[in-house]
């Protein structure tokens, strides 16, 4: 047995995890990290890359399709299922390098790849190490959530983390869950000739403003893609290429072949938690503003604190951590300034408040502004007017903003940078953005934030009328 003493130990490899080990590590700290499966974790191997890999082959299907539009013939492409997952494990291993083992030792962190778990508050054991760290961070992620749905378990299923592995492609797909992630893998699967059926217990893509959830839905609903709301799976049942899925309200549906898709959960189990005297709830490990534990040596970032379930979430949790663990520096996570996106097309981002929260926290000091995409001459060329940006504002700040249309996971960086800053519309209204560009719609919104201010107030019209007549 080993005896290693070091200042950070770090427990899972994947974005959170792999950020406070290189940090840590070049800022002088002794790190060792623990990673029992795929360096990267969940979003290089399963989430993040193969998603949008395989979304990028099903957007050339699709443009094929329908290239009429502009001035050239539509032709049916020849899909190859397995060649699309050979593209998506090429994008892997591209990337895989900046998550590797030597590289992360050229660092300086020792890497040890078997499982961890607590055998004191200050100990952690590694096969044949035991691991003594000042300060411990606890970054496992989570994965899929599957729900005792009855019959579900003698019905071949597959998994975000199964599904790279399958190389025939689905005649028809089942997807349970009308998250993120089963829209994503809807429109893929759709655009590359499956059919597809979503399934969803509540609204699809529910999370997100309902106004503009429903921009995306349409466009999907048009691709042909089923989409079957309030339908909570009752009972599963068939074989490998004949599957059925029963609602609560009695609807039926019928694929050859099933995705769950209805969310993650925390990995906490075999990390003997209970030996280092770290709480959890059912969501994941209980962490302070600080993400702290219970145990005030450990630290909890990513999936695994039960938060926002985002890489770029771990990425700022690792952040907000090093400060606190190198620099024994106050640091607190919030999310009031933290964006998402769904890579659909169009894409749909927040960041802040929806109008619904805007609304229930300021009342009538919030002020929403719209514009929509079918003003933006760029979206027009492109023909990608399909969208809406919404920018909600108190007291001239906005505390959220939500986009669906073409690069909303572009354009919601900038009101990201905006309300993490506290700035202005102001501020928005000043930028000069290049003409013609999808980037103008930021501008644009803000613009139209100040448009009544200028152009329907009497008082400026007043004060225009005095100057022009006394200027000489």
């Amino acid at each position: 047995m080993e005896n290693i003493k070091t200042d950070v130990l770090v427990i899972g490899a994947g974005s959170g995890g792999l950020s406070v080990a290189a940090g840590a590590s070049q800022m002088g700290a002794s790190v060792v990290l623990l990673e029992a499966h795929k360096m990267g974790g969940d979003c290089l191997n399963y989430g993040c890359v193969p998603s949008k890999a395989i979304l990028a082959s099903g957007k050339v299907a699709h443009s094929m399709r329908h290239a009429s539009k502009y001035g050239i013939a539509d032709v049916t492409p020849s899909v190859d299922y397995a060649a699309a997952k050979d593209h998506v494990a090429d994008v892997i291993a591209q990337i895989e390098p900046m998550d590797s083992v030597e590289r992360f030792e050229g660092f300086g962190v020792r890497v040890i790849q078997e499982k961890g778990a607590f055998i004191s508050p200050t100990e952690v054991q590694a096969g044949d190490h035991v691991i003594t760290a000042r300060r411990i961070v606890i970054a496992t992620g989570s994965s899929p959530f599957v729900p005792p749905i009855p019959g579900l378990d003698t019905v071949p299923y597959i998994t975000n983390e199964s599904l790279w592995e399958l190389r025939e492609q689905p005649e028809h797909l089942l997807i349970v869950g009308g998250g993120p992630i089963g829209m994503e893998m809807a429109q893929a699967h759709r655009r590359l000739g499956s059919k597809v059926t979503v399934i969803e217990g509540m609204k699809a893509l529910g999370k997100d403003d309902p106004e503009m959830a429903e921009i995306v839905l349409e466009n999907l609903r048009e691709e042909g893609i089923e989409i079957a709301e309030d339908a909570l799976a009752k009972e599963v049942r068939g074989t490998a290429g004949a599957i059925e899925i029963e609602a609560e309200d009695g609807r039926i549906f019928k694929g050859t072949h099933l995705l769950m898709a209805v969310g993650r959960k925390a990995n906490m189990d075999g990390l003997g938690l209970e030996t280092a005297g770290i709480k959890t709830h059912r969501m994941g490990i209980e962490v302070d503003d600080s993400l702290r534990t219970t145990n005030k040596k450990v630290y909890a970032i990513g999936d695994v604190a039960g938060g926002l379930q985002f890489t770029h979430v771990a990425g700022y949790h690792a952040g907000v951590i090093i400060r606190s663990m190198l620099f024994g520096l106050p640091s607190k996570a919030t999310t009031r300034h933290i964006p998402w996106a769904t890579y659909t097309q169009p894409e749909l981002a927040q960041v802040g408040r929806t109008e619904a929260q805007a609304k229930k926290e300021h009342g009538s000091n919030l002020e929403v502004v719209r514009f929509h995409f079918n003003h933006n001459d760029r979206a027009i060329a492109e023909r990608k007017t399909r969208g809406l940006i919404k920018v909600m504002v108190v007291k001239g700040r906005p505390v959220g903003a939500s986009i669906a249309g073409e690069q909303a996971g572009e354009l919601i960086n900038l009101w990201a940078l905006v309300i993490a800053n506290k700035m202005k519309m102001s501020q928005v209204a000043a930028m000069v953005a290049p003409y013609p560009t999808i980037g103008e719609l930021n501008k644009r919104a803000a613009g139209a934030y100040f448009s009544p201010r200028l152009f329907e107030s009497d008082m400026v019209k007043k004060v225009v009328g005095f100057v022009q007549k006394w200027l000489p």
